[in-house]
């Protein structure tokens, strides 16, 4: 496996852990609903094993999200990273919102000083 697909399925495999966790399952859980071992799980939550199109789309009925939402919050791609946003900031009243932009100004405005 390529270092490129090595650090997709690492990604996607901390997805799926973090929806999985969310949603109070056990590894062991998990396995039983999708008729597979809890070792298979460890693999994909480890990123040694990437899921397939039709595995994905399981844990995403699961999870009750997005199939995209499995490859969205785990890709390293900006445009990705800014419609994951734009989705966690729909989820909040506008005045919200508002707040989160000027943290994220602060945050960005200090990390790029730091790298300079």
């Amino acid at each position: 496996m390529s270092k490129e697909n090595l650090k997709i399925g690492k990604q996607i495999g901390q997805t799926i852990a973090f929806y999985r966790q969310r949603m109070g399952l056990t590894q062991e859980e998990l396995a039983e609903k999708l008729e597979i071992g809890n070792e298979a799980i460890s693999r994909i939550e480890r990123g040694v094993v990437i899921p397939s199109v039709p595995r994905l789309v399981e844990f995403a009925d699961i999870f009750h999200c997005n199939t995209a939402d499995l490859l969205v919050k785990s890709s390293s791609r900006h445009q990705d990273q800014a419609e994951y946003l734009l989705f966690l900031l729909n989820k909040v009243k506008e005045s919200d919102r508002v707040l989160i932009l000027e943290v994220v100004e602060k945050l960005v405005s200090h990390l790029a000083n730091k790298e300079m």
